[in-house]
């Protein structure tokens, strides 16, 4: 029978443990403090925005927007996240993407600090993760695929994954995190030969190509773990996922739906990178604090 993966109450769960978590700090007199940068004026940008928004104001998180100009230069951009690198009130910096043309992303990556980064994409968090570093930040739609997973109790220890899609936002760093799992992972793309038959030897499947329904019923193992990234916009308005739902459900274990399935993990794992490098920060000042303590008894 087949089994509905809900995210949206999988997602209430890390942010009720996200809220406890920031409660217990705010009766320290330290509250987390999260940044995001929002250029232009995209629509669906400002949606995700204010989703964004009132998730960390709900988990107690003190929330801000910058709202800019999509005529805001690059040099422009980059002084006022250098603004935010240096105010520590701002424990995590998320930028909007994509940016509007003329914006250089990956130069503006580049330029948040890593230790603010809870998007998980400066170089130093990506090299992090490739070399099993748990001090780095995991880009939040992976990290929820995971956390899917382990509240599902779908064990990766051993299980042949496929993911499908190698992007540097999901694909890979996904993939990445299934082999910290010890799980036995190939990358799928658009060049791989035999992709059906490929995926259809899959105990998890994750596909994350940005292509409506690719992923059809005839591609699953039977009984497989199937987690959907995708969410695509038919000229019909109806959102679907990567995967044919109507086709797979007849076949998979356990499935995600789109929406309802991913998309509400990706906000509570936002929260928690927040949270992650607002406890860093703290621990950081506080043994900064003692470290001055010792040297002015010392002197004493």
């Amino acid at each position: 029978m087949l089994r509905l993966l809900d995210g949206k109450a999988m997602a209430l769960t890390v942010r009720e443990r996200v809220r406890q978590a920031v409660q217990a700090l705010a009766r320290q007199g330290r509250t987390p403090g999260l940044a995001v940068v929002l250029v232009g004026d995209d629509p669906a940008s400002q949606v995700y925005v204010r989703n964004k928004d009132r998730a960390a104001r709900e988990a107690g998180i003190e929330a801000r927007t910058l709202l800019l100009a999509a005529s805001t230069r690059q040099v422009e951009l980059e002084a006022r996240i250098n603004e935010l690198n240096q105010d520590p009130s701002v424990h995590g910096i998320l930028v909007q993407l994509p940016l509007p043309s003329g914006l250089d992303a990956a130069r503006i990556v580049r330029a948040i600090d890593p230790a603010k980064d809870v998007d998980g994409l400066h170089p130093e968090n990506v090299a992090a993760l490739a070399m099993g570093d748990s001090t780095g930040l995991v880009p939040c739609t992976p990290a929820g695929c995971v956390e899917i997973l382990d509240q599902s109790q779908v064990p990766l220890a051993g299980s042949r994954v496929v993911v499908l899609g190698r992007s540097a936002l999901v694909g890979k760093p996904l993939a990445l995190l299934c082999l910290q799992r010890d799980a036995t992972v190939t990358i799928a793309h658009s060049k791989t030969l035999d992709l059906p038959q490929l995926c259809a030897q899959a105990d998890i499947l994750c596909a994350a190509v940005g292509r409506p329904e690719l992923v059809r019923g005839s591609w699953i193992r039977p009984g497989a773990c199937v987690i959907d990234v995708g969410i695509n916009r038919l000229a019909s308005g109806k959102l679907v996922g990567d995967v044919a739902f109507d086709e797979a459900r007849l076949v998979a274990g356990s499935l995600t739906p789109v929406p309802g399935g991913v998309g509400p993990m990706t906000i509570a794992m936002l929260l928690e990178n927040t949270l992650r490098a607002a406890q860093r920060s703290f621990a950081k000042r506080s043994g900064a604090t003692t470290q001055v303590a010792r040297a002015r008894q010392e002197r004493c």
